[in-house]
């Protein structure tokens, strides 16, 4: 709600004409808030029902999280913008990472957020984490921490909860973090017309670069994946937690779109790879 504010927000500011109704809607991922995010579907459990209601002309526009949507658009609508990113990086609420004591808890919904913290301390635990942002808030483990996005917490103007900004290196957050996308129907050229006006070019190709990275793996990649892009370079993260393995690279950007994404789906080709050979026939093929 606070995202699709912010955005109807922005429409308002861009054309003072304009009046915009915010649509409440639940989705799957917010009526089975007690379940783990992994063992039901992952990405898409926030957007699906959000674009079934601009489909069916319940609403215009869909507003999302980047990070939530899958990588591959849905034909009959179109990603019309990706407004400007806030803060991409992770945060620790409670304690900070050096004041954790041996063996502490961290809570997050996340096998990316926890691969990351376990290939630096080992010695962790995880326990789940679900729920909105201000319950989340309220589950903090005793003597620990949990992680969220530092973008949710600027949204609500809570960053004074903030115990440490976990760096982009080696806590690569997932592709999209931190912006806002926002879809309508394919060949409304109106409200298409409408969105271009909030739409940020420097995040929508970082964010191109990050779902180009994503959609190489397949949609049926449930290993945890992290991919953020700046300027000229893209930073990837591939996990196989089980066997505690893990992967950072990088590749340079072209300037040129077309070749950003190639540059994007190269760099995920070549780390699956890596995994690949160090475990054979153990991985799913992107």
């Amino acid at each position: 709600m606070a995202q699709a504010q912010v955005v109807a927000a922005a429409l308002m500011a861009r054309h003072p004409d304009l009046d915009v109704e915010l649509v409440l809607i639940e989705t799957l991922g917010d009526l089975r808030a007690e379940v783990p995010l992994h063992t039901i579907g992952g990405l898409g459990v926030f957007v699906k029902e959000v674009q079934q209601a601009v489909l069916r002309g319940d609403a215009e526009v869909a507003v999302h999280s980047a990070k939530d949507l899958p990588s591959s658009t849905v034909t009959e609508l179109q990603l019309a913008a990706f407004c400007e990113r806030r803060d991409p990086r992770d945060a620790l609420v409670g304690r900070s990472l050096g004041d954790l004591e041996q063996g502490a808890t961290v809570a997050t919904g996340s096998v990316r957020r926890s691969a990351q913290l376990a290939s630096v301390r080992p010695d962790l635990q995880f326990t789940e984490l679900r729920g909105n942002i201000h319950t989340r808030l309220g589950k903090v483990p005793p003597d620990g921490s949990l992680v969220m996005a530092v973008t949710a917490l600027q949204v609500l103007g809570l960053t004074d909860r903030i115990a440490e900004i976990l760096p982009l290196d080696p806590f690569v957050p997932s592709p999209g973090q931190g912006c806002v996308a926002v879809e309508c129907r394919a060949g409304d050229d109106r409200v298409a017309e409408l969105l271009a006006g909030i739409d940020h070019p420097a995040t929508r190709s970082a964010v191109e670069a990050e779902r180009a990275f994503l959609a190489e793996l397949g949609s049926g990649c449930t290993l945890p994946v992290g991919a953020h892009a700046s300027g000229d370079e893209l930073i990837g993260f591939l996990a196989r937690p089980d066997v505690g393995r893990s992967l950072i690279d990088r590749a340079v950007l072209p300037g040129e779109r077309d070749q950003r994404l190639l540059a994007a789906a190269r760099l995920a080709r070549a780390m699956h790879g890596r995994l690949h050979q160090q475990l054979p026939n153990q991985l799913p093929e992107p």
